[in-house]
């Protein structure tokens, strides 16, 4: 979008954001809001007047506090999403508006939420900004930018959270009336849980059900939530939608509350309900998420995503120790015929069955992995 300014197509900012005193500077200039920043970027659209950049070596940004920021060196990622998840691409000077947020990649980056405005990077095309302090071999160095300051209006910094269409109330306990959820896990961060869930959905959708799906914990992208509504589903929503740019050291109460009112959303007006929970079995949140009677009482069953068959057992092991129902195995190993037969004899006295992943769109095959 185009803000409307007297100062032409840059903004003019004296100095660095992160230095000198605090103080509030005209917002200007063309910038891109991202897929994370989408309900922000609607709200500056209706009122562009209304909304000035905080700057100021005392200024902290927090998670989920808006940055706009100049793109400053080019490397990894060489686009943002915008607001539709349409992938735009950035050039040298290009301003961004975008979310602090940290980032748990293993095949990527991991990055935290730094302690001022000084030059840090983009971490996700989702448009989410932190400092990378790791990164995958395979991977290039992060794109750098350069903040120009906090959004902020009348009412001060402007945090997701105040704008997003729902609210993680406080939740302890699952909720009370639910159709049948199924939950995705995997392996680890690319071990298939997407594209399986998103050919769960379309088995289902051919089976006739109406499908509800979201993807619980992450990094602020669209592309999963447009892979779900390509396969059919009926209503799709996901942590962006509830104010978080990601959910990496988001409080565990919060993620836990999180699951349960994303699923008490999409329990109304579907037949079933799938959610994705992002990364591996591992990550911190997720396993803690695995071992909570709140999300034993939340979900049906799960479903699981390895890259190969020892994998597939370990993983099965470690959700039925959990007290899981475990309802299938797929993902990246059902590529290969060996690593199906190999995974399908390690879980075969489990009784799980190993299901390719394109296989999963078949009504019959969706429908009778359902327990209801």
């Amino acid at each position: 979008m185009t803000v409307p300014t007297s100062l032409g197509n840059e903004a003019v900012i004296p100095r660095a954001a992160h230095k000198g005193p605090l103080r509030r500077e005209p917002l200007s200039g063309r910038v891109q809001f991202t897929y994370s920043t989408r309900f922000v970027s609607a709200k500056v659209q209706a009122c562009p007047a209304s909304y000035e950049l905080l700057a100021g070596e005392d200024v902290a940004p927090a998670p989920g506090d808006v940055v706009i920021a100049r793109i400053s060196g080019i490397a990894n990622h060489k686009r943002v999403e915008t607001e539709t998840s349409r992938k735009a691409i950035i050039y040298e000077g290009a301003l961004v508006a975008l979310a602090y947020g940290h980032r748990y990649a293993a095949d990527q980056f991991l990055a935290h939420v730094p302690g001022n405005l000084g030059r840090c990077h983009l971490v996700a095309a989702g448009g989410v900004a932190g400092t990378v302090t790791q990164v995958h071999a395979l991977i290039d160095a992060p794109t750098g930018i350069e903040p120009l300051g906090l959004l902020c209006d009348a009412d001060g910094v402007v945090n997701l959270l105040g704008a997003a269409p729902y609210q993680n109330v406080p939740v302890a306990e699952a909720p009370v009336s639910r159709p049948e959820v199924i939950a995705m896990l995997g392996t680890s961060m690319n071990s298939g849980k997407s594209t399986v869930m998103s050919c769960l959905v379309n088995g289902l959708t051919n089976a006739g059900y109406r499908v509800g799906a979201g993807k619980v914990t992450g990094t602020g992208a669209g592309n999963d939530r447009m892979h779900y509504f390509d396969a059919g589903a009926n209503e799709v929503i996901d942590f962006t939608d509830f104010g978080y740019a990601t959910t990496f050291r988001l409080d565990y109460d919060a993620v836990r509350a999180l699951t349960v009112n994303m699923v008490d959303v999409l329990s109304r007006g579907n037949d079933i309900v799938l959610i994705e929970i992002a990364d591996g079995i591992c990550q911190e949140e997720t396993a803690a998420l695995l071992r909570d009677d709140v999300f034993h009482h939340t979900v049906d069953q799960v479903g699981f995503a390895a890259v190969d068959a020892l994998g597939a057992r370990a993983g099965v092991d470690f959700l039925t120790a959990a007290g899981l129902k475990v309802g299938l195995v797929s993902g990246v190993l059902t590529s290969s015929p060996l690593a199906m037969a190999e995974a399908a004899a390690l879980v075969a006295e489990s009784g799980v069955p190993v299901i390719g992943t394109f296989d999963l769109t078949a009504a019959e095959v969706a429908k009778g992995l359902t327990t209801r």
